[in-house]
């Protein structure tokens, strides 16, 4: 077992252990953390040898060692659990086609299978499917929508467990213009229906305008292009935000939005997206992620921290070189995603720990100088990770669809990935890395999340425990008060200006959340996870409100969650404060 100085706190160990780690047929671990950092890193570094046969593998090896075992940046969770073993299928995100005919329907599903045995998540646009009734000539039947195929392909997810790890995850799209449009808004109101996806409504501008002016808004049959109907624009909007409001789905994404960056739109139009609605991708397209911890971008300045800005920036560089590797030494379940995803090459690096790196820099979340201090840090680190694919063009060409590409244009930029960064919501991995998910506020101070283990995992922020013992102010009845409340705003004794920085996600106003993602949407290629977490009292006026916002904001997609919204959920505190949430 090496030791490379690192550590890991109880949870992320307990996580390794029950998911990560190779294990022997009685489902013990045979690998230590650092066996399998160390397993990771080999993995990726032999790519080296495919550009040059003289590169210093055992270098780079060393290079991606630390890197992963300082817990600056780690990859998307099939990496961790297979680069170096038998199955090699390193990638998280898949789309995949589904056409309105039961042999594409039944083959996707075929192919999904496949994927999830793997270890990865599919997503898929049902739009294409014929709506319920519509007339099937070849039988004389009656066709019954794109809802009930969904049903299929949870089961089939369901059948399928990803290496005794994890079930397999599916993101669902229609489009709002589908004649099925309401059966698929309202599929998941009762709990315990299509328990493998997430869905989302593919919402486009015309749809928004509609909206806007009260307007009628018309349904098409995707099979013969005729408007079945039409219904009032603002009405079926405010079924989504109902249907959002009462049990968190479904989110919505801004189709037009996510078009207008697509970065090879001779290839196609992107429908679809990963179970999370982060990473837009073409169908038969996959794309590997990775995050840079941002709480440990920093460095002492006195009492004080700044910014680390020459890790940051040593860390995206390398980053992008790991995720790049992972394009060519990974084993596809389908020749024609292997083909497509060469072909563009996208990787999705993106960052987590935004909130605990503003805590350590004395800022509140809440402010406008989170905002300002999003955008330096986004600016930066787009312009890094750019660079670090130029710098890859240069030595291994661009990728095989660039002429294909936005970029082919003269004079523009010549990138070894057609798109670079993605911000995804780093559940999994912000446990290992012992920091804060994705860009999201924190979710409390104190709190269980019931992952991986019966009776959850109990968290405590590191920072606020050593900032209280270091201040004189830490006590267990504290401790036990922060974990009964989950916010500090409320509780005597802790020093106000503790209070602004550890402020949870039911203290930052929905608006100002949706201000921090549009801020990151701004340099980020692709997409940008976001939940809003409502408190339990929220109205629906608050989700209307946040939905309004994020379009107008040029956000490419969004989810809201209100608290106690389900009977099963990921985070939970022992109660919530109503509070005002969005002018």
């Amino acid at each position: 077992m090496e030791n490379n100085g690192f550590s890991l706190s109880p949870n992320a160990r307990l996580v390794l252990e029950k998911r990560y780690l190779k294990k022997d047929v009685a489902g013990r671990p045979v690998e230590s953390p650092e066996d399998m950092f160390r397993r990771i890193a080999k993995n990726i570094a032999s790519v080296d040898l495919l550009y040059n046969k003289r590169a210093d593998i055992v270098s780079r090896e060393e290079q991606f060692y630390t890197l992963l075992t300082s817990l600056r940046f780690l990859p998307n969770s099939p990496t961790l659990m297979n680069a170096g073993r038998d199955l090699q299928q390193l990638f998280g995100c898949f789309v995949l086609p589904i056409e309105d005919s039961v042999e594409s329907i039944f083959e996707a599903v075929k192919q999904a299978a496949l994927i999830h045995k793997s270890g990865g998540g599919t997503g898929f646009s049902f739009s294409r499917i014929r709506p319920k009734n519509d007339l099937v000539s070849a039988s004389g039947g009656y066709a019954s929508g794109p809802v009930s195929f969904m049903k299929v392909f949870n089961e089939a997810t369901e059948a399928i467990n990803q290496g005794g790890f994890r079930r397999g995850a599916n993101m669902a799209v229609l489009r709002i213009d589908h004649p099925d449009i309401l059966d698929f808004i309202t599929a998941k109101r009762v709990e315990g229906i299509l328990t493998n996806f997430n869905i989302s409504v593919g919402i486009t501008d015309a749809f928004m305008h509609a909206v806007e002016k009260n307007e009628d808004f018309p349904l098409i049959n995707p099979r013969t292009k005729a408007v079945v109907k039409t219904v009032n624009a603002r009405n079926l909007f405010e079924q989504i935000v109902h249907s959002a409001w009462e049990n968190g789905e479904p989110g919505i994404l801004f189709l037009d939005t996510i078009n207008a960056a697509n970065p090879t739109p001779v290839l196609g139009e992107i429908e679809g997206t990963n179970p999370c609605g982060e990473q837009p991708l073409l169908p038969f397209e996959a794309c590997v992620l990775g995050s840079i911890n941002l709480s440990r971008m920093t460095k002492r300045k006195g009492e004080t921290y700044e910014i680390d800005w020459d890790c940051l920036e040593k860390t995206t560089r390398l980053a992008v070189h790991f995720l790049d590797n992972i394009i060519d030494i990974n084993k596809y379940p389908l020749p024609q995603i292997e083909r497509l995803t060469k072909g563009n090459r996208k990787i999705g690096l993106g960052i987590m720990g935004l909130a605990d790196l503003f805590i350590k820099l004395g800022i509140s979340y809440n402010s406008e100088k989170a905002i300002q201090c999003t955008d330096k840090i986004m600016r930066f680190f787009s312009q890094k990770a750019n660079d670090a694919s130029a710098k890859l063009a240069e030595e291994r060409g661009v990728f095989p669809n660039y002429q294909k590409s936005i970029y082919a244009a003269p004079n523009s930029h010549r990138f070894r990935n057609a798109s670079r960064t993605t911000i995804a919501p780093t559940g999994t991995i912000s446990i290992i890395a012992h920091c804060s998910s994705g860009i999201e506020p924190i979710f409390s101070v104190a709190y269980t999340r019931h992952v991986l283990v019966e009776g959850g995992l109990p968290e405590i922020h590191p920072f606020f425990e050593y900032l209280a013992k270091k201040r004189g102010f830490y006590s267990e009845k504290l401790i036990e008060e922060v974990f009964r409340n989950g916010s500090l705003q409320n509780i005597h004794g802790v020093p106000e200006d503790v209070k602004k920085i550890f402020i949870t996600a039911h203290d930052v106003s929905p608006k100002q959340q949706i201000k921090i993602q549009a801020t990151c949407q701004k340099y980020i290629d692709s997409g940008v996870s976001k939940t809003i977490n409502f408190p339990k009292e929220s109205n629906v006026d608050d989700v209307r409100n946040v939905f309004l916002f994020a379009y107008k904001s040029r956000c490419k997609g969004i989810t809201v969650y209100r608290d106690k919204s389900r009977v099963s959920q990921v985070l939970s505190i022992e109660c919530t404060c109503a509070k005002q949430l969005i002018s």
